[in-house]
């Protein structure tokens, strides 16, 4: 099993950035993918950025290109996300997840361990 806690959120004008993290304990972190997803408000959960165990392979939804970049430090156990350029519409509930898969996988359902979230408002 692995556990993980999402941090560095908050509220942020249009245009602000932030740096979300993702600590994990547990099992060997760098066996799993993480991935990123959010839930806005009366919406469903959604794809953000996924990265692969050593780090070398990102993939991100389309909203998320040009301004969002998911790193990891193995040696530290966490992940990042790093938002910038942030839209009103970016608000949400972000969630990090763990995938013990070897490709790269975009479905919440896929996803084996979640983290709590971390709420992201963006004022306009």
């Amino acid at each position: 099993q692995v556990q993980l806690v999402e941090s560095g959120g908050g509220l942020v004008q249009t245009g602000g950035s932030l740096r979300l993290s993702c600590a994990a304990s547990g099992r060997t972190f760098s066996y799993f993918q993480i991935g990123w997803f959010r839930q806005a408000p009366g919406k469903e959960r959604e794809f953000v950025a996924v990265i692969s165990r050593s780090g070398s392979t990102t993939y991100y939804a389309d909203s998320a290109k040009g301004r969002f970049t998911i790193s990891r430090d193995n040696a530290k156990n966490t992940v990042y996300l790093q938002m910038n350029s942030l839209k009103p519409e970016d608000t949400a509930v972000y969630y990090c997840a763990a995938d013990s898969n070897f490709i790269l996988r975009t479905d919440e359902r896929d996803y084996d361990y979640w983290g709590q979230g971390t709420q992201v408002t963006v004022s306009s």
